[in-house]
C-alpha cells in the first residue's frame, strides 16, 4: 500500500500556490506509507532555473538523514572542479539540485556528479523538473525539502510503504529516468524480471531492484522511440501484468492509468483552475473550489491525460 497525488495546474494565478498545495496533498497521504516520500516539481524558478539544465541527487545513496550533510558552497565547489565549468547548488533536505547551462547537458552534469561523489544517487534531470527523494516520514520530508515554498506548474508525489525492495534513497519514488519525465506507482508489476531483462538487453542500467524502475524505464524507451505519452502507456497496459494505478508526468503532460481490475484506488478532480489526482479523495478536500470540481474514479485501462 502507498500513496500517489499529483496537481497539474491550469491558471498561472495558482503558480505560486503549487507547493503549499502538494505539501497538503502528500501529507494526507502519509498513512498510505511512511517509509519514505518524493516529489517531482515543475517549474520552481528556484530549483529549476530558466535556461539551466539540473540535476537532482543524493550524495550518499545509503543516507537515511533528513539533510545531505553536504553545503550548498562546499558541493558547488567539488561539481564544478569536476565538471570544469561553473555548477550552482541548490540544497533540498537529503536531495541537493545540481544547476548548470543548458548547454553544458545533463549527461555532462551528471558524469561529473558521480566523480565528485561517487556514492551518489541520481533521483532526476532536465530543464523544468526537480525531483527530491529521501527515507523518513512523509511530513517530515516536506519540511526538509522546502516543499510548501516551492513554485510551478505541476508536482507529483509518492508516500511509500515497501514490499519488494529496500527503504532506501534508491527505492523511494519519483522514479525519473529520462529528461524532465517522472512515474509514481502504487501496486505491483508481477513481470517485472522479465520486462526489465529485456531492457537491460538494450543497454539500459538499473539503481535499484524496485519494479516501478522498471516501468518508468519502459515509458521512457518509448518515449525516446517516439511514441507520445499516451501510445507508451497503451502499450504499457498490454506489456506488464499486475495491480497498478500509475501517474505519468514529463515537462508539459500528467496522465493517470490503471490496470484491467483496478484494485488500487484512484480518484480525479477537474476544475476549471487545475486537474488533481490522489489515491483517496482526503487528499483533495483542502484544494481551492473543490466543491465546483468533477470527481470521479478512473476507469480499468483507460488513459487520462491532460497537457499544458
Amino acid at each position: 500500500m502507498c500513496g500517489i497525488v499529483g496537481l497539474h495546474l491550469r491558471n498561472p494565478a495558482l503558480y505560486p500556490m503549487l507547493g503549499e498545495l502538494l505539501t497538503g496533498m502528500l501529507c494526507e497521504m502519509q498513512d498510505r506509507g511512511a517509509d519514505s516520500a518524493g516529489v517531482a516539481v515543475y517549474g520552481d524558478p528556484r530549483w529549476s532555473p530558466p535556461n539551466h539544465m539540473t540535476v537532482s541527487f543524493l550524495p550518499d545513496a545509503a543516507s537515511t538523514q533528513l539533510s545531505s550533510g553536504v553545503t550548498e558552497a562546499d558541493a558547488a565547489v567539488r561539481l564544478s572542479d569536476a565538471l570544469g565549468s561553473r555548477v550552482d547548488v541548490v540544497d533540498a533536505g537529503p536531495t541537493l539540485i545540481a544547476q548548470a547551462p543548458t548547454d553544458i547537458g545533463a549527461e555532462a552534469l551528471r558524469t561529473a556528479i558521480m566523480e565528485a561523489f561517487p556514492t551518489a544517487l541520481i533521483a532526476g534531470f532536465g530543464e523544468h523538473v526537480a525531483v527530491l527523494k529521501g527515507v523518513g516520514h512523509p511530513r517530515d520530508l516536506a519540511e526538509a525539502y522546502g516543499l510548501s515554498r516551492a513554485e510551478g506548474w505541476q508536482g507529483v508525489g509518492h508516500t511509500r510503504m515497501a514490499t519488494e525492495s529496500a527503504i532506501d534513497a534508491s527505492g523511494c519514488h519519483p522514479y525519473a529516468v529520462g529528461p524532465d519525465q517522472c512515474i509514481v506507482h502504487n501496486g505491483s508489476f508481477h513481470n517485472f524480471a522479465s520486462v526489465r531483462r529485456d531492457l537491460r538487453a538494450k543497454g539500459i542500467c538499473f539503481a535499484s531492484e524496485n519494479d516501478t524502475e522498471v516501468g518508468a524505464w519502459f515509458v521512457a524507451d518509448r518515449l525516446a522511440a517516439g511514441y507520445d505519452v499516451e501510445t507508451a502507456l497503451k502499450e504499457l497496459l498490454t506489456t506488464f501484468d499486475g495491480f497498478y494505478t500509475l501517474l505519468v508526468s514529463n515537462s508539459d503532460s500528467f496522465a493517470v492509468v490503471r490496470d484491467a481490475i483496478a484494485c488500487k484506488p484512484a480518484v480525479i478532480a477537474e476544475h476549471q483552475d487545475w486537474v488533481a489526482m490522489a489515491s483517496e479523495y482526503r487528499a483533495l478536500v483542502h484544494l481551492p473550489g473543490i466543491e465546483d470540481a468533477h470527481i470521479y474514479e478512473p476507469e480499468p485501462e483507460r488513459i487520462y491525460a491532460w497537457t499544458r
